[in-house]
């Protein structure tokens, strides 16, 4: 059993607002007021170097960056990070080392921006080691949880259904959802989850036994991100581009797209999915509103 973080970072608790309302005037000359996602800049500082500049809600940066730095394998351990310090004043993030990063300026050189939304970016040599990756054979998700993982990403309360223009990923065990977070890319959403699950027991929060949900296409990036995290199956109610699943096969990852009520697309892996057909053709359970709704 993997031993616990012996050494866990000092983190600011930096909260800015998630949305701001502003005034709009519809088709029908009508002027109404309405909300709106609150993108703002955090350029990530690394023992005083300035390393990147993300956009993001800014719901939970803190997190967002050691996950930046973990899906970047600039940090190997969460134990070589002192601390994470944001300020949203001068919109940025301090990140302060233990004993350094080595070689950090020749490893950053090489940046490849990506498609996801709010321009995210890796840096090159993430490919490289794609090849290392090992997911667990034994993983699998049976069609009813994956439709009730779907519920559960229906009903939750979400600043998209309020304002729309974010992203949201989710992180689930079977059905049961673990974390949800939204951010105005997929990327800094994913980037988040992995800052999270950084935080918690690591012989609890591995990801072999989670299922990762996004609203975003599946790019080679989300798949890269995925399976460096540990977890071999991706859930979106989006596609997949052809990197993506070229990725995806090559890794053994069991990639789900078109999600949505009772649909969905298994493009890789198919034996990560124990099917249920019957389910698909059954109704689904009407659910009684709340009293007083």
């Amino acid at each position: 059993m993997t031993a616990s973080p012996r050494h866990r970072p000092f983190l600011t608790d930096a909260r800015a607002p998630l949305t701001r309302e502003i005034d709009v005037v519809n088709e029908h000359g009508i002027r109404d007021t309405v909300s709106i996602p609150a993108e703002r800049s955090l350029t990530v500082y690394v023992d005083k170097r300035e390393l990147v500049t993300l956009m993001t809600l800014g719901a939970m940066p803190e997190l967002l960056v050691l996950g930046y730095l973990r899906n970047q394998r600039l940090v190997r351990s969460i134990d070589e990070v002192e601390a994470v310090t944001v300020d949203w004043e001068v919109q940025a993030a301090a990140v302060q080392t233990r004993d350094g990063i080595q070689d950090l300026e020749a490893r950053t050189s090489q940046r490849v921006v990506t498609t996801g939304c709010g321009q995210g970016s890796v840096f090159g040599g993430l490919m490289d080691e794609i090849d290392d990756i090992r997911l667990p054979g034994e993983a699998r998700l049976t069609q009813g949880q994956l439709y009730g993982l779907l519920d559960a990403i229906r009903l939750q309360e979400t600043t998209y259904k309020s304002a729309g223009s974010v992203h949201g990923c989710a992180l689930f065990q079977g059905e049961r959802m673990l974390k949800f977070v939204e951010d105005v890319g997929r990327h800094n959403a994913i980037d988040t989850i992995a800052g999270w699950m950084w935080l918690q027991d690591p012989a609890r929060m591995a990801g072999d036994d989670k299922v990762f949900y996004t609203t975003g296409r599946l790019t080679s990036e989300m798949i890269i991100k995925a399976a460096q995290m540990g977890i071999p199956i991706v859930v979106s109610r989006s596609g997949i581009t052809q990197m993506g699943y070229e990725l995806a096969e090559r890794l053994g990852l069991c990639a789900i797209g078109r999600a949505t009520n009772k649909h969905f697309l298994c493009y890789t892996a198919p034996w990560r999915l124990t099917l249920q057909p019957e389910l698909a053709a059954a109704p689904r359970p009407a659910r009684t509103a709340p009293q007083g709704a």
